[in-house]
């Protein structure tokens, strides 16, 4: 591997001028021949990982931060990674691979926009001169994007639509709740198996659409699964059932039902990931852990719900649960974490949100089945609830 270093030879026409960026601001880059956003290849986090194209999901892997370098060029941070549009190993050829890795502010690394019509731009690289495109004006998800000659092609055009005022923060919760791409009735639990993509689909059709106990899952994901892209909507009976370690991603609740999801695992080594989302409606909780091991829930916003995470305080067995809370935005919600300090749970918070008032963390002592949790306290303790008032953002 050669790493991108400031300084390579380099072609450095002037900028011309175009289109302006707000480098506060998060964008999706969407291309004008295919229609289809710019992606971190299967939501990947490490360096030399590919740069696609694919449906538009506004994920955190679709969305980019243009950083200032000076004299008109920027890199493109993805949100999901930290890590920087780069043409691999400093390559002027047409065709060159383009991937994403750590920012060295290299030349390689830097684009300047160019203006095409009908507000779409071209991102011409600091290093080559060439302009980014879709590989071969291929449509297909998953196709490259590389950098050819600048021919002002709809395969190197791009729309950047854009996100809400974003930041480097845990964001701001004003970024536009996702459309769906279609809808799907189902009325019995589907098993996601390894890996489920729902394609920003909106499913609904189990349960009553409210609190009532006991309902069956609208989705089952089996240990080490992932669900991805999808949407829930009412009725959605007990949303989504983690049977052990699992991986959340990009999933959105228009309104939660008896709860967004349940983490079952009877292993203290479990680890439940959810990446993305957002959910509204929960008038009890959203996510209700039962099982043992760690939740972690980043880059997720709720609004207008009663507690966002419950460890439970009274199942039939009686575990150490741990919540992780990173890139949250809450809205109209009471609290963010319920944890039973008596069983040694804890609660870590950090780049958190809050709308007017929440409370950040509750603290129970947990009982055996039969019984009602008590409520012994809230805030940060250093033991069981742990944040500083610099983690926190009141707005």
């Amino acid at each position: 591997m050669i790493m991108a270093m400031a300084g390579a030879a380099a072609v450095t026409p002037p900028p011309a001028q175009a289109a302006t960026v707000d480098t506060s601001a998060w964008y999706v880059l969407v291309n004008r021949h295919s229609g289809k956003a710019l992606d971190v290849y299967n939501l990947a986090a490490n360096d030399g990982a590919p740069i696609v194209q694919w449906p538009r999901n506004d994920g955190n892997w679709q969305q980019w931060q243009f950083v200032s370098s000076g004299s008109g060029y920027y890199r493109l941070k993805s949100r999901h990674s930290g890590k920087v549009l780069d043409i691999f190993e400093h390559s002027t050829a047409g065709g060159a691979q383009v991937v994403q890795w750590t920012d060295l502010n290299g030349y390689n690394q830097q684009f300047r926009l160019a203006d095409s019509d009908s507000g779409h731009v071209r991102l011409i690289n600091r290093n080559s001169g060439k302009a980014l495109e879709v590989w071969e004006w291929s449509t297909a998800d998953g196709a490259r994007i590389s950098q050819w000659d600048d021919l002002n092609g709809a395969n190197q055009q791009w729309q950047l639509v854009k996100m809400g005022s974003g930041g480097s923060g845990g964001g701001d919760g004003s970024g536009a709740w996702p459309s769906d791409t279609g809808s799907v009735h189902q009325t019995t639990t589907r098993n996601t198996g390894s890996f489920f993509d729902g394609g920003m689909k909106r499913y609904y059709g189990i349960g009553d659409g409210g609190q009532s106990e006991s309902q069956d899952p609208m989705f089952v994901v089996p240990n080490g699964g992932t669900i991805q892209n999808v949407i829930i909507d009412a009725p959605a009976g007990d949303g989504i059932h983690c049977e052990g370690s699992c991986t959340i991603r990009n999933v959105w609740w228009n309104d939660v039902g008896e709860d967004a999801a349940t983490f079952k695992s009877s292993s203290s080594s479990a680890t439940y990931l959810v990446d993305g989302g957002g959910a509204k409606s929960g008038a009890d909780k959203v996510f209700q852990h039962n099982g043992a091991g760690t939740v972690t829930i980043k880059n997720f916003q709720v609004h207008s719900s009663g507690k966002l995470y419950r460890a439970c305080g009274n199942c039939s067995t009686s575990y150490q649960r741990h919540v992780v809370m990173d890139g949250v935005t809450a809205r109209t919600t009471k609290v963010l974490a319920g944890i039973n300090t008596n069983w040694g749970d804890t609660a870590r918070f950090s780049r958190i949100t809050v709308y007017g008032s929440a409370v950040i963390c509750e603290k129970y002592r947990g009982v055996p089945k039969g019984s009602e949790p008590v409520k012994i306290g809230e805030g940060a303790d250093g033991v069981n609830c742990l944040y500083s008032s610099s983690d926190i953002t009141y707005r």
